[in-house]
C-alpha cells in the first residue's frame, strides 16, 4: 500500500508541468483597420477635390494653402502689424461656420467672442492649427475637410459626419505675454 502511494505521488509530481500558456481565441483584425484607412483616404481625396473645384472657379479671391491641408483667403488684411499670435498669447476673436455653400451652421453672433490661449485651444482641429495664421485686426475665410473640421462623427448637433465646411474668422485683439 505504501508503494502504491508513493507511486502516485511520483507520477503527481512529475506530471505537472506548471500553466502553459494558451493561445488566443482570435486574432487582431489589420483588414479592418486596412479598409477604414483606405476608405478615409478616399473620402479625404473626394473632398479635396470638392474644395480645390469651388477654389478654382471663385475668381474673386485669392487661395493659399496651409500646412495642414486647409486653404483660406484675407477677407481683411493688415499690412501696418507683423505680430502673429504665438506661445501663452491670448487672442480675442470671432469665428463662425458655414457649409461649403455658404449656408450659416453656427454664426459668429451665436458662438460669440472667444478669448483663446494660443498654448491651449479649445477649437475644432482646423480653427486650433490655423487661427495663428492671422494678425491682430485681420479676417480670413478658412475652408476644411470634413478631417480637419468634426470628423467622422460631426458635432452631435448642427455638424453631420464627415461634413467638409467653412469658416470667417476675426482677429479682434493679440495680448501678448
Amino acid at each position: 500500500m505504501r508503494n502504491i502511494i508513493y507511486l502516485l505521488t511520483i507520477l503527481l509530481i512529475c506530471s505537472c508541468d506548471g500553466p502553459v500558456a494558451r493561445k488566443p481565441v482570435s486574432t487582431s483584425t489589420p483588414k479592418i483597420i486596412k479598409s477604414t484607412v483606405e476608405r478615409n483616404k478616399d473620402l479625404l481625396a473626394l473632398e479635396v477635390q470638392i474644395i480645390y473645384g469651388l477654389v478654382s472657379k471663385d475668381t474673386s479671391h485669392t487661395y493659399l494653402n496651409t500646412k495642414t491641408g486647409s486653404w483660406y483667403y484675407y477677407e481683411t488684411k493688415n499690412d501696418t502689424l507683423n505680430y502673429l499670435p504665438k506661445g501663452e498669447d491670448i487672442v480675442t476673436m470671432t469665428y463662425n461656420i458655414m457649409t461649403l455653400t455658404n449656408d450659416t451652421i453656427y454664426s459668429a453672433k451665436e458662438i460669440g467672442v472667444q478669448q483663446i490661449n494660443v498654448d491651449k485651444p479649445s477649437l475644432f482641429k482646423g480653427l486650433r492649427n490655423n487661427f495663428t495664421l492671422l494678425k491682430e485686426n485681420e479676417k480670413a475665410t478658412f475652408i476644411y475637410p470634413s478631417s480637419l473640421a468634426f470628423g467622422y462623427h460631426g458635432d452631435d448637433n448642427r455638424i453631420a459626419p464627415n461634413t467638409p465646411i467653412k469658416s470667417s474668422v476675426e482677429i479682434l485683439k493679440i495680448e501678448k505675454k
